[in-house]
């Protein structure tokens, strides 16, 4: 495993951030780590990178326990925290030939630092000062300053905060490519960011793992004990007598929303039968991944 978290706890004096967490990522998966602002994303990610300690628990990566090792797997990871420490100051290249420089990189550092500007599109402003870029290219930075070591484990704190929606795409593309050759750890409280870059998700809430889905196509969208349903008629209807119906709407015409503590899309339609009407569209109508993301942790 790449990371491996067992029974994790940490303590800001009497208040617990995070209590007794447990979960496991392997080589080469993106993992979203989801919740609201507090929640523990950013004390878990800065205790993977070695830059915080931790009061119980194990944190291994790579099988190398944290605390025991820090300058071992320090060495294994790339870590772009939520505000990116750069120096406005430095030109771009120069900037990343320190950050070579501090890895012990030496020879064949040029060669490094220009096949990272061009992986991660910083070519056409590699020549300005830090401070002259945009928000998106001054991301880009850090993430070529993550990827010096060529790190086994990248760990990204909410990298796209902040960012128009045409930095957004890039740094999204950016992020899944980087996700084919390493294991990719960001954190984010945006649902959209989950589904455009992940194949697994961890949903943390007051510092507890509310939930893990390892493979975000699979999740349940349907609430089962409040499922929703639309249905169109021919001709206006009076539904009546379906058992386990808790709520009816008009949405327009002879279309209806209809809440019910179970699937009663058979009895829907015999219903049609029975009153000689005609179902035009019949569908159960699935949650957004905010939605869910809302139930997780608003409890």
């Amino acid at each position: 495993m790449s990371i491996s978290i067992s029974n994790l706890s940490k303590n800001y004096g009497e208040q617990a951030v995070l209590n007794n967490i447990s979960f496991e990522i392997g080589e080469g998966e993106v993992v979203g780590f989801l919740g609201p602002n507090g929640a523990g994303k950013t004390t878990t990610m800065k205790i993977i990178a070695g830059a915080l300690m931790y009061n119980t628990g194990s944190v291994k990566v790579c099988g190398m326990e944290v605390k025991d090792n820090t300058l071992h797997t320090n060495a294994l990871i790339g870590y772009l925290p939520e505000q990116n420490p750069l120096y406005p100051e430095m030109f771009v290249k120069e900037y990343l030939l320190f950050v070579a420089e501090t890895h012990g990189i030496g020879k064949g550092k040029v060669k490094l630092v220009d096949e990272l500007i061009d992986k991660v599109g910083l070519r056409p402003e590699f020549r300005k000062k830090i401070g002259q870029l945009s928000k998106g290219y001054r991301q880009r930075v850090g993430l070529a300053q993550a990827l010096i070591p060529n790190p086994k484990v990248l760990i990204l704190d909410e990298p796209t905060t902040g960012l128009d929606p045409n930095q957004l795409e890039e740094i999204r593309n950016l992020i899944r490519e980087l996700g084919k050759d390493r294991t990719v750890i960001f954190s984010t409280h945006i649902m959209q960011e989950i589904k455009a870059i992940c194949n697994r998700v961890l949903i943390i809430n007051k510092g507890e793992i509310v939930a893990d889905y390892p493979d975000i196509s699979k999740i349940n969208l349907f609430d089962e004990n409040n499922l929703q349903f639309e249905v169109e008629f021919l001709n206006e209807a009076e539904i009546s007598g379906i058992e386990n119906i808790t709520s009816i709407s008009v949405k327009d015409n002879n279309t209806y929303t209809i809440l019910a503590s179970k699937d009663i899309r058979g009895e829907i339609f015999d219903f049609a039968v029975k009153t000689k009407n005609k179902i035009l569209t019949l569908k159960m109508v699935e949650r957004s991944m905010e939605e869910v993301f809302r139930n997780l942790t608003l409890k």
